[in-house]
């Protein structure tokens, strides 16, 4: 029943008709950067917020550092939290503060905190779901590189932190180096060099509310691994085979709740396969200026979580 005074507004369904009526405009928070975060977060705002105002929702920024009262929303995304990595503590406090508070949040706290580390690659893996091999090692040292070395099967390895973005500490290792400075003693994970991302790039599959919207190939620069956009890496629309629409599904569905949105990254296993690199259910480009719909499947998986509860 509409409350009284307030107008009805028309919310998409996920499958794109528009026939809930929702009886005022819902308030949501997108998490975002404090204003000193140095990279160039607006424009990826700009879009997310357009194709949530577009599915009947009210918007407002929150930073996500010092969030204030968030108890008047009905919705809290943290789309944008960017630099969370940097200041892990800070993060895993916020989620215990938006659990504590039994706030609604989309992604739900216990999908964020599960990949908020890159270990659930293991888990996934476990269950049957192809990932890029992984080795965890609690405090890196020569020995460890070498003993990885030889489990892997791999002489050209990537090491990288297991919580982090952008590629913020990741390192490609030749075959005869050592550990680099930044990650001798600490907690890494260790993972062959996969020449594919050199020759086809890496893959990236968007979902929003389980559903596939679209797809995009990203590739490095010339002399680089990365694909990252302030490396010189850059993307382009992608039809994603029905095996990579499979493998994002059941990766999607190892996860320990469902997702209202998500990226998934893969790569080619040089076998003619592919295999997950990770899964982006925090504050993923949703890369929406690529979407055939410009994001409406997303808005609307939102609205469609808020409208039945979903977080």
């Amino acid at each position: 029943m509409a409350r009284s005074g307030l107008p009805r507004r028309f919310a998409p369904r996920n499958d794109g008709a528009a026939d809930v009526v929702m009886p005022y405009q819902p308030r949501v928070a997108i998490l975002v950067p404090a204003a000193d975060y140095g990279e160039h977060w607006h424009p990826a705002l700009a879009r997310k917020t357009a194709a949530l105002t577009a599915a009947g929702l009210a918007v407002e920024p929150r930073v996500w550092t010092d969030p204030g009262d968030l108890s008047g929303f009905g919705l809290i995304l943290p789309l944008l939290a960017w630099g969370y990595p940097r200041a892990s503590a800070r993060w895993y406090a916020l989620l215990d503060r938006l659990e504590a508070e039994g706030l609604r949040v989309v992604n739900p706290v216990l999908v964020l905190r599960w990949n908020s580390d890159k270990a659930y690659l293991a888990e996934l893996g476990a269950k049957g779901v192809a990932v890029v091999p992984t080795i965890e090692v609690t405090a890196l040292d020569d020995d460890a590189l070498a003993a990885a070395r030889a489990a892997l099967g791999a002489e050209e390895l990537v090491v990288k932190p297991p919580v982090s973005a952008g590629s913020d500490g990741t390192h490609r290792l030749a075959a005869d180096a050592t550990v680099p400075p930044d990650a001798r003693g600490q907690r890494r994970l260790i993972q062959p060099f996969m020449p594919g991302v050199l020759a086809e790039g890496e893959y990236s599959l968007f979902l929003f509310g389980g559903r596939y919207s679209h797809a995009i190939v990203k590739r490095p620069a010339a002399g680089d691994f990365r694909v990252q956009p302030q490396f010189g890496g850059r993307e382009e629309i992608w039809t994603a085979s029905a095996a990579a629409r499979s493998l994002a599904e059941s990766a999607l569905a190892a996860a320990p709740a469902a997702t209202i949105y998500a990226r998934v990254d893969m790569i080619g296993d040089g076998r003619g396969g592919l295999a997950i690199m990770e899964l982006e259910l925090i504050e993923p480009q949703l890369f929406l200026n690529f979407a055939p719909d410009s994001g409406a499947a997303f808005g609307a998986a939102v609205a469609g979580a808020l409208l039945t509860g979903q977080s």
